[in-house]
């Protein structure tokens, strides 16, 4: 057995080895919509909850310091609770014999890199086989643009920077958050991350409201987000074609130049380990947005280039479940 931090108590096993059996399972299971088809999602049940406080406490005839405060409440609260949870979770992982059980199924819902992955290959395979149309009907569950507004390498576009960045959110920061302070952590994540994504908006009905949920999510992203940039550059080490050194240096260079504080690092990444170019103008809302280039490589992507990133995003996987076996490993 191996004693834990908490009174004392024992667990049968590392919480660390039960974050390698979840990663295990939730790649071979992925979203497992036909459980959560009977029962909600874990996910939805917050996002619910989310959605009860934006829609009781975020009302426009409210001032904007009105709404800021109150969106400040409800990141506080949120994170009580869900920490709360966390913590008793943990608890019976700790004291009762098969409370592993509970928290290794909640670690598998709250890890998203298989179902990450189905979604982008589906982009893929919508493009090879289905053309514009196909490749249109796929990408729009993935990205907010306006999939109308693409062509066909705006798309794979849009499906490889979905890919970078949302390995950060999916599967980097939820292992990191893990790794760090247990289930209490990634639940906590989670929960931030999922508030960001709701009312993390820079919208005139969300940006006072949802301005600490927003600038919180930039915190606990900050550093998953840069690892991930590193893991890319690792994973490029694997895959035929790429360079890791590129991977880094783009990152590096045109981190900075996204709009969001986080999401360049695994995009410039991704861009640079692949030879390619990636955000540049696009169309939200009907607006055309003129955000920078980052690679220095071909824009005119293809369902190839969605594959060679989707092999990439598998090796990173891998190298990610391999950190926690190498933390594991030292502290048996």
């Amino acid at each position: 057995m191996v004693t834990l931090g908490l009174a004392g108590a024992t667990a049968p096993f590392d919480p660390l080895i039960l974050l390698i059996l979840a990663l295990g399972i939730e790649a071979y299971v992925g979203d497992a919509a036909f459980v959560f088809r009977r029962i909600k999602h874990p996910i939805a049940i917050i996002g619910a909850l989310i959605g009860f406080f934006d829609d009781k406490l975020n009302r426009p005839k409210r001032s904007q310091v009105d709404r800021a405060i109150r969106g400040a409440f409800v990141v506080i609260f949120m994170i009580a609770l869900t920490g709360s949870i966390g913590v008793g979770v943990m608890w019976l992982t700790l004291h009762v014999e098969w409370g592993w059980v509970l928290e290794c199924l909640l670690l598998v819902t709250l890890l998203a890199g298989r179902s990450l992955y189905d979604a982008v290959a589906r982009v893929a395979k919508g493009l090879e086989l289905d053309g514009l149309q196909g490749g249109r009907d796929a990408v729009r569950h993935i990205v907010g643009r306006d999939p109308n507004s693409l062509d066909a390498p705006g798309i794979a576009r849009a499906a490889v920077e979905s890919l970078a960045e949302n390995f950060s959110d999916a599967v980097a920061a939820p292992v990191f958050w893990y790794v760090l302070l247990g289930f209490p952590g990634i639940l906590v994540y989670k929960t931030v991350n999922t508030m960001d994504s709701m009312i993390g908006h820079k919208t005139p009905l969300h940006q006072a409201f949802g301005f600490t949920a927003a600038r919180l999510d930039d915190a606990l992203n900050a550093i998953p987000a840069r690892l991930s940039a590193l893991i890319f550059a690792a994973a490029a080490l694997f895959v035929p074609t790429a360079n890791p050194s590129a991977a880094i240096k783009t990152a590096v260079r045109d981190a900075g130049k996204h709009r969001s504080f986080n999401a360049g690092w695994p995009e410039g990444a991704m861009a640079g380990a692949l030879g390619i170019a990636l955000a540049g103008p696009r169309t939200y809302g009907g607006e055309v947005v003129n955000d920078h280039w980052m690679g220095d490589g071909r824009a005119r992507l293809s369902h190839k280039d969605i594959e060679r990133a989707l092999y990439l995003y598998g090796v990173a996987c891998l190298i990610t479940g391999g950190i926690v076996a190498g933390i594991a490993a030292v502290r048996l």
